[in-house]
Formats: C-alpha cells, sequence, structure tokens
C-alpha cells in the first residue's frame, strides 16, 4: 500500500522510525515532510498528506504532530478527507470499520513508538465494513460538502 506520511518538528523521530516499519511490512511510505527539528506549521504538512490522499496518489495516511490534535484538524479542512486521532489500536481499527476514515494522526508526544506501529498495523490492515456505516459516511460526505443531513 502507498502510504502518504507527513509530520511538524514535533513528529520528526516517530516518522523516521514508522518510516521504516512501513518498508519492513511491504508498504512504500511517501514522506511529506518535515525532516527537521526546527519549528514549522503543521497545517502545511496536513495539507500535503490530505490532499495525495484525497487526489489517489496515495491510499492511507498518516500525520503526527506533538498531541496529534492540530495536524488532525487541518487535515478535516481538506475535502474528502476522514482523518481520526488515534492513540491506541481499538479506535485505530473502528475509524477503519466504522468511518472509512483514510489518515489516521497521532501525537508523538502521547504515545511512543510501539504504540504507534500498532496504531499504524490495524490502520492499514482493516476494511471498512460498509453495511449501516455507508448512511453515517454519506452524511459526513454531505457535510464536507457544507449540505445540511437529516
Amino acid at each position: 500500500m502507498k502510504v502518504a506520511i507527513g509530520n511538524d518538528h514535533g513528529g520528526v523521530e516517530l516518522k523516521q522510525y514508522l518510516i521504516k516499519h512501513l518498508q519492513e511490512t511491504g508498504h512504500e511510505p511517501v514522506n511529506f515532510g518535515c525532516d527537521s527539528p526546527e519549528s514549522t506549521d503543521y497545517p502545511i504538512y496536513a495539507e500535503r498528506v490530505a490532499k495525495a490522499v484525497v487526489a489517489g496518489e496515495c491510499d492511507r495516511g498518516i500525520l503526527i504532530c506533538g498531541t496529534g490534535i492540530g495536524i488532525s484538524i487541518s487535515a478535516n479542512k481538506i475535502h474528502g478527507v476522514r482523518c481520526a486521532l488515534c492513540s491506541e489500536p481499538v479506535s485505530a481499527r473502528l475509524s477503519r470499520e466504522h468511518n472509512d476514515a483514510n489518515i489516521v494522526a497521532m501525537g508523538a508526544r502521547t504515545i511512543g513508538p510501539v504504540m504507534a506501529e500498532a496504531i499504524v498495523d490495524v490502520f492499514l490492515n482493516t476494511g471498512f465494513q460498509a453495511g449501516r456505516h455507508q448512511r453515517r459516511v454519506d452524511k459526513i460526505m454531505a457535510l464536507d460538502r457544507g449540505e445540511s443531513v437529516q
């Protein structure tokens, strides 16, 4: 699977760890930065990863900042993105099964590399269940288009 991955300065080390893990597990990581510990703004990297996923250049995305909060909020501003902030594998699994999330966000200051690895593995290996969940995802996408849902 081709996986877009991006981060701000707070996620550099965790991203490098995850890139190696992705390669070892047969995925193709695409690095959208940043690669420096110098302070930078997470919306830049959220936009890069989100646009690559929405355009179909990458199958899924991974975003990392200090807490995962700002970068996930930023990614969800891009039309077509369903980014889930996850701090453990159960949320990662359910974000895929129930919400068809296409990007996972994590906080490098809130979880360690082993937990991040487990989250990524579950996120990339879990499918969308559709069925009753499809109706809800359709409503999420309607909201994304600025439509009202009842």
